[in-house]
């Protein structure tokens, strides 16, 4: 059936697919949604079609709870492009599994009062392969 001013959404096999994210689809359960999580996750793979408006795709492992049949409606089509293509960066690990972080400096002190006690405390910067970050510790 031709709903007039839209056009039907078909997907082909090995065709890749965005997955929307909503409360009461079971993806919206499996991730937790709030304002500025992404509406559409992906892209997956299509493996099959199953009927008119029904597709199998291709889950990750932290979806494995849900079914992998959805309706047309929850999914958009994916154009590839070189540019969503993110390599990761490489990280030194030690033998025992941690990485080496370096404190830098000291940039601010501060006392926080909490029911009669005051607890000192420090910000201080912090270097891991020339990334700095800033965490609050107790002096």
């Amino acid at each position: 059936m031709l709903i007039k001013g839209r056009k039907p959404l078909e997907f082909e096999e090995r065709e890749h697919v965005f997955l929307k994210v909503t409360p009461t689809t079971g993806v919206g359960r499996a991730i937790k949604t709030k304002k500025l999580n992404p509406r559409y996750i992906g892209p997956f793979e299509i493996l099959k079609r199953i009927g008119p408006v029904a597709y199998r795709i291709a889950l990750l492992p932290y979806l494995s709870n849900l079914h992998d049949v959805f309706h047309v409606s929850q999914l958009r089509k994916y154009t590839p492009d070189t540019s969503h293509v993110l390599e990761p960066e490489p990280i030194q690990v030690r033998e025992d599994l941690t990485f080496p972080v370096i404190p830098v400096r000291i940039d601010d002190t501060s006392v926080k009062r909490l029911r009669g006690k005051e607890v000192s405390l420090v910000k201080v910067a912090w270097s891991r392969d020339a990334i700095e970050e800033y965490t609050w510790e107790i002096e």
